[in-house]
């Protein structure tokens, strides 16, 4: 009954936000700060410490923050129902955040799981000014849709230009959960974007094994070649290109609800954590054309009901899982670097939505090798989403004590405890 209950809690928020053949490298790595030195491998973890930033500025349902290439001063705080809000992450007297976007007329946050879900900006933003969406909409017969839009600013106000969307995705979406929802650059310019498998539960429309989908996917597409009659490119080498019945745009699939994936800025391996059903919680790498399981299992598990699987190398197994009993929705962080990270240098930070811990672990060429540990647990901030700065600072948002549409939220700095 308890874990019935911490799952039915962690579903009012997003919860469900809850090798093969085919796999060979990931895209090119980012280059190394180079005045970071690792820890020796096996070398402890510190615990945490946590600054609240600009924390007189109310934020509503904050879910993502993120930054300009190469421009720490401007953090960009997502508001769930539909804003973007600018703060400066060294000014704490803050009272007030100027809205870099309000879109809320038009997006669907009526469930818990949707809303506006994430944004990233052009790796060229300060010459293009272009940035990216992904957001739940309705259309005018209810049908609900996962938006994948770009837009531009206005280089005099620092503002979204209301009328500068351009949709370059638009992808049906059955039910109102399991909606994934990451959008970011990879070191190789491309446009990676997590699908959830469409909601409800167990995987109905059986989407995580299904090529012919792009639900329960990580995808991979060229926002700067527009091809035909998509406005976006196909990257000449994504796995399923060519493949009879399979969506080109896919990277990877088997994979139920991918709730935040990062790019590690010193090896270029993509982290991502998966939000599990009913027993385990997953944090994977993600390579090309890798599949992850769903729904013949649930991280390392068969899955009770899922589809017939054959397991081993069929499947890329987690570098880690943890069971319910330990939390029941997983959010997916940001590997420290940087000048600044110390003791931190090359640890995966993740957390739980509901028991509020965050963990850290090690991993070298996708394989674990110190870790996974609790640093630190928030307890009444629940947390929904990390960021990480240009210069390596990693950040935490959270909501604060609540999980109602109406809860506050807030934005903590990240360093290790001296």
């Amino acid at each position: 009954m308890k874990q019935h209950r911490l799952h039915a809690l962690a579903s009012l928020f997003a919860v469900s936000f809850s090798l093969s053949a085919a796999q060979a490298q990931s895209p090119a790595p980012a280059k190394a700060p180079a005045d970071a030195t690792a820890p020796a491998k096996g070398a402890s973890m510190p615990k945490l410490k946590l600054q609240r930033v600009s924390p007189e500025v109310v934020l509503r349902r904050p879910i993502q923050v993120v930054f300009e290439p190469g421009n720490d001063e401007r953090m960009y705080v997502v508001e769930q129902p539909g804003r973007v809000l600018v703060l400066d992450p060294a000014a704490r007297d803050s009272k007030e955040a100027p809205v870099f976007m309000d879109i809320r007329k038009q997006v669907n946050s009526a469930g818990n799981e949707e809303g506006l879900l994430s944004l990233a900006f052009h790796p060229d933003f300060a010459k293009n000014l272009t940035f990216f969406t992904f957001y739940t909409m309705r259309d005018q017969e209810g049908q609900r849709h996962d938006v994948l839009s770009r837009w531009t600013m206005d280089k005099e106000t620092r503002t979204a230009k209301p009328d500068s969307e351009k949709v370059l995705l638009s992808i049906d979406d059955p039910y109102s959960n399991h909606n994934g929802g990451t959008i970011l650059f990879g070191p190789d310019g491309m446009l990676y974007l997590s699908c959830g498998d469409g909601g409800a539960a167990n995987d109905p429309k059986l989407a995580g094994q299904d090529l012919g989908t792009l639900l329960a996917k990580i995808l991979r597409i060229d926002v700067d070649h527009p091809e035909g009659d998509r406005p976006y490119g196909i990257p000449k080498d994504n796995p399923f290109v060519g493949v009879d019945g399979a969506r080109p745009e896919i990277w990877a699939y088997g994979l139920r609800n991918v709730w935040r994936m990062s790019f590690d800025r010193g090896t270029g391996e993509l982290y991502a954590g998966d939000v599990g059903q009913n027993q385990y919680e997953e944090v994977d790498i993600i390579t090309r054309g890798g599949n992850y399981g769903w729904n013949p299992r649930e991280a390392q598990h068969a899955f009770p009901g899922g589809q017939a699987g054959k397991f081993g190398s069929d499947y890329i197994d987690p570098i880690a899982e943890y069971p319910h009993s330990e939390g029941v929705s997983i959010t997916g962080g940001f590997v420290c670097r940087g000048k600044d990270a110390g003791a931190l240098e090359g640890v995966y930070l993740y957390a739980d939505l509901v028991s509020c811990r965050i963990w850290g672990l090690r991993a070298e060429k996708g394989k674990l090798v110190n870790g996974p540990e609790v640093l630190h647990t928030t307890r009444n901030h629940l947390p929904t989403s990390f960021g990480q700065a240009n210069d390596g600072t990693v950040y935490l948002v959270t909501f604060e004590g609540s999980q109602d549409p109406r809860a506050k939220g807030a934005v903590w700095r990240i360093s290790a405890e001296r």
